[in-house]
């Protein structure tokens, strides 16, 4: 299909569609179905730990250090990826690789079981390569597909999809397993849902891979040379960076307060399912996939108001303004109890988590030079967000496996945020923040 032009109705909407595609897996896998189908394992087997690599571990560091292993993996692979994908001016290709292996790792969590731990992590692990891989390419589309006057809109449109999408798989598949007549249904009704999301992930994602323009420039033939270019080229943006000193502080400051979004975000179920007193398992499921959802939809209004403010505000300002709240959301964290403590801070959550990765992602298009080259500097941002990942999920695994409690580590989360807000402060002003 020929390439539309740059900024078309048209081409957006099919770049904002695979939010719609992929979401579902940072929801039901990452955040709401997965967590509960991992705890009910150790419950039903009436284990609190497990032995991997000739020692005990408790459940959620293992799963902790499991994550920010694989965000390791993927801020190492990235700029190899991305430099041969700008080389030979294919990275829908590689977007799609990542996709179907993300999507292939879903249906091997089917067989996810504490017998077979070994594997069970490792299908584990490739959904997360396969999840945040694939947006390492798609994220470099945005300043290829939308002029800088549409790239906060179209940001927070790609966002706002991805939550609708996935909280209507979501709620299908709490359906199944609320329906369940057993525990037993109810795991399998678990395992079907993972499958369903492999599914939803390919399909809807080929509306994205038909419009989206695959080559940049032109075909070049491939060589050794290229492997390590994705390195050079981060290097040498890096070293753009001493002459962009607004882009250079930005960066440092996202590094940082994205460490603390991403692992919250990460590990909210599983605070969830051992640190609030539900009083049984039934109330249990159906309160922690409740407040995924109301995270979710509360989400969609979030991305809109975020970027709103932005528009009246400045982005930098908004930015601020957001991890500030951030900030009061960890330190009421540590005191919550009950379900409804949990729900009116999982509402909270939900209105600051998509404005602050919409709008982030969008703040660093906007600060970027004039370049064709867009891969290698988002693919430099998705390495300080993954590093930043894999540094965090350390830190709060390290604590709770060290203290017996997640709310020690979701505590310790507000230096990163307090930085981040100092560090925003840095950031030089302009028209655009």
């Amino acid at each position: 299909m020929a390439n539309l032009p740059k900024g078309s109705k048209k081409l957006l909407n099919a770049w904002a569609f695979y939010d719609w595609a992929n979401s579902v897996y940072s929801l039901t896998i990452a955040s709401a179905i997965f967590p509960i189908y991992y705890a009910a394992l150790f419950s039903i087997k009436g284990v609190e730990t497990v032995e991997v690599f000739g020692g005990s571990i408790r459940s959620t560091p293992l799963i902790s250090y499991t994550t920010a292993i694989a965000f390791l993996v993927v801020a190492f692979i990235s700029p190899l990826l991305s430099g041969i994908a700008d080389y030979v001016g294919n990275k829908k290709n590689f977007m799609k690789f990542f996709c179907y292996l993300g999507a292939a790792s879903c249906f091997g969590l089917y067989f996810f079981n504490l017998d077979y731990i070994y594997l069970s992590l490792l299908m584990y692990f490739l959904g997360l390569i396969g999840f945040w891989g694939s947006l390492v390419f798609y994220n470099s589309y945005l300043p290829d597909i939308a002029h800088k006057e549409q790239q906060d809109s179209i940001s927070a449109k790609g966002y706002s999809l991805g939550y609708v999408g996935s909280v209507l798989l979501l709620i299908v598949n709490l359906a199944m397993v609320m329906g369940a007549p057993d525990d037993d249904s109810r795991m399998n009704a678990m395992q079907y849902s993972f499958i369903m999301v492999g599914v939803w992930w390919i399909v809807f994602a080929q509306y994205s891979f038909r419009f989206l323009p695959n080559r940049q420039g032109e075909k070049q033939k491939m060589h050794k040379g290229v492997l390590f270019n994705g390195f050079k080229e981060l290097k040498g943006v890096y070293a753009s960076l001493t002459s962009n000193i607004r882009l250079k502080r930005y960066l440092v400051a996202f590094f940082v307060y994205s460490m603390a979004v991403q692992t919250v975000m990460l590990v909210a179920t599983y605070f969830g399912e051992q640190e609030i007193e539900w009083g049984g398992n039934d109330e249990k499921t159906v309160g922690l996939i409740s407040s995924i959802l109301l995270i979710q939809l509360v989400a969609v209004l979030g991305a809109f108001l975020t970027s709103r403010c932005s528009r009246k505000f400045g982005n930098i300002p908004t930015l601020i303004g957001v991890n500030l709240i951030w900030v009061g959301i960890c330190i009421a964290a540590f005191f919550v109890i009950s379900p409804l403590q949990f729900y009116i801070t999982a509402g909270v959550v939900g209105l600051v988590m998509g404005g602050i990765q919409s709008l982030s992602r969008s703040t660093y298009s906007k600060f970027l030079p004039e370049t064709k080259d867009t891969t290698s500097y988002f693919s430099f941002y998705d390495v300080a967000e993954k590093i930043g990942i894999v540094i965090g999920m350390l830190i709060y695994g390290f604590i709770d496996q060290v203290t017996g409690s997640m709310r020690n580590s979701v505590l310790f989360l507000v230096v990163f945020f307090v930085i981040g807000v100092v560090l925003l402060f840095r950031v030089p002003k302009n028209k655009m923040n």
